[in-house]
């Protein structure tokens, strides 16, 4: 694994886990502009594809 990976495994994990980039960001440390530069950077896809993430199940 190298250095790129880790870190958009990082951020997407974080985005994931927050729900949004200012959560995200703060979870991370950052700022938001400064994880919205990485969003782009990594070609993360955020917000994510209708239906690419499951549903909560109840």
């Amino acid at each position: 694994m190298n250095l790129e990976t880790a870190e958009r495994r990082l951020c997407s994990e974080a985005l994931n886990t927050a729900g949004n980039i200012v959560g995200a960001a703060d979870l991370l440390g950052i700022t938001r502009h400064a994880l919205k530069r990485r969003i782009i950077k990594l070609g993360i896809e955020w917000p994510p594809a209708r239906g690419s993430r499951p549903e909560p199940s109840t």
